[in-house]
């Protein structure tokens, strides 16, 4: 099982993301992943700024040399199909056979983004409509493409024209579930697929200050909390239920200790 990290997009200083795709291409992680956002709303309704998705992560692939790198997951309603493709090659080319792309149709929770900006936010079928074009457009590109979501429709799309599938959030017996539908989807003919699974963590050197980090930081329902054993257990669980990749999101992402602990501590008990 793979072991990547989501970088924190959501600041106005790109030097941050840079200095933890560092670290944890020195710590020995397998990848690191971008949101793409146009601002993130905080609770309390304020909101933070985001850094473009694709201009972020060709600064990545110019900045390391050999971890995986890609968009978790580039939202098919922002950008023409063309565009997308065209931003996604260019990434390619700086950070050559390290890219994979992992495109979304979005959501009823992007709506607050696009109002801000005047995009209208397409019904559900035109955002599976939109997706479907991104695939088009995108795949057999030299990188694989794969496809988030949870959606019925979504998982079909993936099974059938994607290279793999991620579900973000959730235990894993809900994973362990709809992984094994998307692979009764598939095509008897499809090359390798590739299952993933992505949620947020709070991890520090012990369970206890992961425990007060979590309540300092109120940090959401749902999220792994711990040390690097207890948060190796959780992610064992999902390569057991069939992931081939893990991508945690720390919940106090701009910290590069996540990193370092995530490549040094935890990976080596979940490879």
């Amino acid at each position: 099982m793979k072991l990547g990290i989501t970088l924190p997009s959501f600041q106005d200083d790109p030097e941050t993301v840079l200095e933890v795709a560092r670290v944890a291409e020195r710590a020995g992680l397998d990848g690191v992943f971008a949101y793409d956002h146009l601002f993130r709303e905080a609770r309390d309704g304020t909101r933070r700024p985001a850094l473009e998705c694709t201009t972020m992560l060709g600064a990545v692939a110019a900045e390391t040399t050999t971890i995986e790198f890609g968009p978790l997951v580039a939202r098919a309603t922002l950008r023409p199909p063309a565009t997308l493709a065209a931003a996604l090659d260019t990434v390619r080319r700086i950070g050559g056979e390290r890219l994979v792309a992992t495109l979304g149709a979005g959501d009823s929770q992007s709506e607050a983004e696009n109002v801000a900006f005047g995009v209208d936010l397409p019904s559900e079928e035109e955002r599976i409509t939109r997706l479907d074009q991104a695939l088009a457009a995108t795949r057999g590109r030299g990188y694989p493409v794969w496809v988030g979501g949870t959606a019925y429709s979504v998982r079909v799309l993936a099974a059938n024209r994607a290279d793999g599938w991620n579900r973000w959030g959730g235990p894993p017996d809900r994973f362990a579930r709809e992984a094994e539908a998307v692979r009764r989807e598939l095509e008897s003919a499809r090359a390798a697929f590739t299952l993933s699974w992505g949620g947020l963590v709070v991890l520090d050197e012990d369970d206890r200050a992961a425990t007060a980090k979590a309540a300092r930081l109120d940090s959401p329902p749902g999220a792994i909390v711990g040390g690097p054993e207890r948060v190796a257990d959780a992610l064992r669980d999902y390569g057991e239920a069939g992931a081939e990749w893990v991508i945690v999101g720390p919940v106090d992402s701009s910290d590069p200790a996540n990193a370092a602990l995530l490549g040094e501590r935890v990976r080596p008990l979940v490879a």
